[in-house]
């Protein structure tokens, strides 16, 4: 994973380090997609999106005006998807049912002629939205383009 050797996440904590995850899997996730990695760009976007979620969560301070219900498990990503909606956290457009099932395909086999611009940009506006987009890119840890 991108990841990888660039960071610990230990050491970051449970707030900061989801965040550091997220931002260098974006930037490998993009990356995986323009060598045309397809299916492995895919993936590396749901974990972005995955520590994103984790990291928005986690926060005492946001987690505070967050719209739980009793019940809810905090560890489910699509429960976490939903809360987020229905704190206005984020807007329903993307359909994370159907991300799900285009990770699943992508776990299974090469993806290499599908179009994943519109993908790309619903993940960014998530990722917008939750306040992870913008970053600099140039804060991160410099990462090894002869990983896969």
């Amino acid at each position: 994973m991108p990841h990888f050797g660039l960071m610990d996440e230990d050491l970051l904590g449970p707030v900061e380090g989801p965040l550091m995850r997220a931002k260098l899997h974006i930037r490998g996730g993009k990356r995986r997609l323009r060598q045309g990695k397809i299916s492995y760009g895919i993936v590396t976007l749901y974990d972005a999106l995955i520590s994103a979620m984790q990291w928005y969560i986690t926060s005492p301070e946001r987690r505070k005006a967050l719209q739980i219900k009793d019940g809810e498990d905090m560890k489910d990503d699509r429960t976490i998807f939903k809360i987020l909606i229905r704190s206005g956290v984020i807007e329903g457009d993307f359909d994370y049912e159907k991300f799900n099932g285009l990770v699943e395909t992508a776990l299974e086999k090469e993806m290499s002629d599908y179009n994943f611009n519109e993908t790309l940009k619903g993940i960014e506006s998530v990722m917008t939205q939750l306040g992870v987009m913008p970053f600099e890119e140039s804060k991160l840890p410099s990462e090894d383009p002869e990983t896969f």
